[in-house]
């Protein structure tokens, strides 16, 4: 089966950009790879830096609402 790109759930990662206490909280959308391709660690991926500190991964609409909030 070919892989189309599009998946029915959006991965959200939520990270900051070092382990600093001020450093500033981001979240990326990924809406063509799927939570595996997202966790394994050999990946890399882009707009997410190699130091970045992971705080939490969700899917799902829902999970970006809860982040603005």
């Amino acid at each position: 089966m070919a892989r189309d790109g599009q998946y029915i759930f959006p991965v959200v990662v939520t990270f900051k950009t070092s382990n600093r206490s001020n450093a500033k909280t981001k979240q990326k959308v990924i809406r063509n790879k799927n939570i595996d391709e997202v966790l394994d660690i050999k990946t890399k991926i882009p707009g997410i830096p190699d130091k970045a500190v992971i705080l939490s991964i969700g899917l799902g609409e829902s999970f970006i609402q809860n982040f603005s909030n």
